[in-house]
């Protein structure tokens, strides 16, 4: 069972790493999360599915890691546990 206080610490690591990517379009855009028409036509990069994680989604979480440098073990400890392990 996740405490709240983890809960905290997972939001306070994902709004780090949005602001290390520039906010939640430019995160969303090194995610390659692309919105697009249904005729493929690119219109760019949705902040909307960002915008409404609490937490970071768990397959997202090594790209986020990837792409910001903020540690899955700060992202999700839940899921890989604290890094001092």
């Amino acid at each position: 069972m996740i405490r709240y206080t983890d809960i905290l610490k997972m939001r306070k690591a994902l709004k780090k790493a949005i602001k290390i990517a520039g906010g939640e379009s430019a995160l969303a855009e090194k995610l390659g999360m692309i919105k697009t028409t249904r005729h493929g036509k690119v219109l760019g990069a949705t902040r909307q599915g960002v915008h409404q994680w609490q937490i970071a989604p768990p397959h997202w979480v090594l790209s986020i890691e990837a792409v910001t440098g903020v540690s899955r073990y700060a992202l999700r400890p839940d899921i890989y546990g604290s890094s001092n392990e």
